[in-house]
């Protein structure tokens, strides 16, 4: 007897904008929260965020690309936490020279809320 395995789908909005921040690039739309690499300057929590550079943006009928931005294109978002991940540790280790290094690292991050593509 076959079982079917349950899927949940995550609720897709039908606009949505990539983003560059941090040298990186995140899908973004409405309502959905993100962690991004910190920001220069301080942040706080319900402090307002602009993204200008904005590389694609999509309705569900006018897709967008930029090259490579979109002029006058900005994602808005509002900060809801400013924090830093759980701890790497890096190890090096050579044997039989009796030789060992441990070091550790947390990685700052800043989760924003996205509320507007514009």
């Amino acid at each position: 007897m076959a079982t079917a395995k349950k899927t949940t789908k995550k609720a897709v909005s039908s606009e949505f904008a990539v983003i560059k921040t941090g040298g990186k690039q995140y899908r973004v739309a409405v309502g959905e929260s993100i962690k991004i690499e910190k920001l220069k300057g301080e942040f706080k929590k319900g402090d307002k965020v602009t993204f200008s550079e904005v590389l694609l943006t999509d309705d569900g009928k006018n897709t967008v690309i930029g090259t490579p931005f979109i002029s006058g294109a900005k994602v808005e978002a509002e900060v809801e936490l400013v924090g830093r991940a759980q701890k790497v540790i890096v190890l090096k280790y050579k044997q039989k020279s009796r030789y060992m290094k441990k070091n550790g690292h947390r990685q700052p991050f800043i989760k924003v809320k996205i509320t507007s593509l514009k």
